[in-house]
């Protein structure tokens, strides 16, 4: 079979429409120094874009990974790429303090790499040497969850030996540790979860709490002051959850209700907009009353204004994780081993979970946490209890048919 090098499929008009909201306004966009990246919306919005050709393109479950040569005990290093901001940094920014820890407890140096942007361009980066059986450079990568379950179901990914990694096996909090995509963690390891849930200011709604998504699309008293987000995944999950349905296991039925759910709210005013992380400057006013929000942002939004508030619906809430991957043909897998054991260590986990401010998928660093700031580390956004966890949900993984249609009537809904 002649080899060919394979290229993306191109987007359908919604995808793209959706890929470039995300890009300009998702969670890819930074608001001070949180991380705020398009994950769920990505996920509908390109999915389809990883069609690719049957032809050269290494099938599921490929073996020959195994006979990679490993040179971590001769070359002291490893190339690890990253999103930006997603890293502990000094006060001065010139130091990342938790990887200058490693490299002196090790010896291995970190050629640490902000150059994850969005997961379709990244993807396209590395695709054809993936697919060629090449190494990418890269000896750690950290993607979204539905990438993560793309390239495993490519077989282009190692997989990990529990064997080097004893911290990350016993300090794996249990909320993460069965993913659908990777059931029993044999490829990945999550670096950090980011939750969707309600968001309100206090001031805004007259001292009254919003805690469920009917409250948000039928109290008139905050009619015309209600935000969605454009992410799909977060919207159309909460609402789900909210008419006692499963995200983990929605049908084309359950996801026409949701949306017509929220095309009610939609045409009575009651949702004033779907935003990506722009939100945050009308809920910070009050011009937003109450909204569907992200974790990260409402920690960091607390920590100027008294009024914001947050609420984990009875019904639940949405979750989805960024994760620690080792791609095919990666030079030094027991580095990268090294150092993803290395933070689920609770000291490292908790220096990283103090500067990033999403959920810490490492169980055990609460005191490690206080000693840094004791307010974070009684924040369940970043350190859940068990009750907490036990109350989130994930949107099921989609072919590429369900991602193009799914899209399609969320952008006729959103009118982008």
């Amino acid at each position: 079979m002649e080899h060919h090098q394979h290229q993306p499929a191109p987007l359908s008009p919604p995808e793209a429409a959706a890929a470039r909201r995300s890009m300009r306004d998702g969670r890819l966009a930074l608001t001070r120094r949180s991380l705020l990246r398009a994950s769920a919306l990505a996920a509908t919005a390109l999915g389809g874009s990883f069609a690719l050709s049957a032809c050269g393109i290494p099938p599921a479950g490929r073996t020959d990974v195994a006979r990679t040569p490993d040179h971590s005990d001769t070359e002291k290093r490893l190339a690890f790429s990253n999103w930006t901001e997603y890293m502990d940094v000094s006060d001065d920014g010139k130091h990342r303090p938790t990887l200058e820890a490693f490299t002196r407890r090790t010896g291995v140096t970190v050629r640490y790499t902000e150059d994850i942007n969005d997961n379709d361009e990244f993807f396209g980066k590395i695709q054809a040497q993936l697919a060629a059986g090449q190494d990418t450079g890269r000896d750690l990568v950290v993607l979204t969850d539905w990438l993560c379950a793309r390239m495993i179901s490519l077989g282009w990914v190692q997989r990990l030996d529990p064997a080097h990694l004893p911290h990350a096996t016993a300090h794996l909090a249990e909320q993460f540790r069965r993913p659908a995509w990777d059931p029993d963690r044999a490829h990945s390891y999550p670096w950090q979860g980011i939750p969707a849930l309600i968001a309100y200011n206090k001031k805004a709604t007259g001292g009254r709490t919003v805690d469920s998504v009917s409250q948000l699309l039928d109290d008139p008293r905050l009619k015309g002051r209600v935000g969605f987000l454009s992410e799909m995944r977060d919207s159309v999950g909460l609402t789900l959850l909210d008419m006692g349905k499963r995200p983990e296991n929605v049908t084309a039925a359950d996801y026409d209700a949701a949306l017509a759910r929220i095309r009610q709210g939609v045409d009575r005013g009651q949702i004033r907009r779907f935003t990506g992380n722009d939100y945050t400057n009308d809920l910070d006013k009050g011009d937003l009353a109450a909204c569907i929000a992200w974790a990260g942002d409402i920690v960091q939004l607390q920590k100027d204004n008294p009024d914001i508030a947050y609420a984990v619906p009875k019904a639940g809430y949405m979750i989805s994780s960024d994760n620690l991957m080792v791609p095919n043909g990666a030079r030094h897998k027991r580095n990268a081993e090294r150092l993803i054991d290395y933070y689920y260590e609770p000291k490292a986990a908790a220096r990283l979970a103090a500067y990033i401010n999403y959920t810490c998928p490492v169980d055990g660093v609460r005191d490690e946490l206080a000693k840094i700031d004791k307010e974070l580390a009684d924040n369940p956004l970043i350190l859940p209890d068990e009750d907490m966890a036990a109350r989130s949900h994930a949107f099921r993984a989609l072919t590429t048919e369900e991602n193009k249609e799914y899209a399609r009537k969320f952008s006729d809904l959103t009118g982008s």
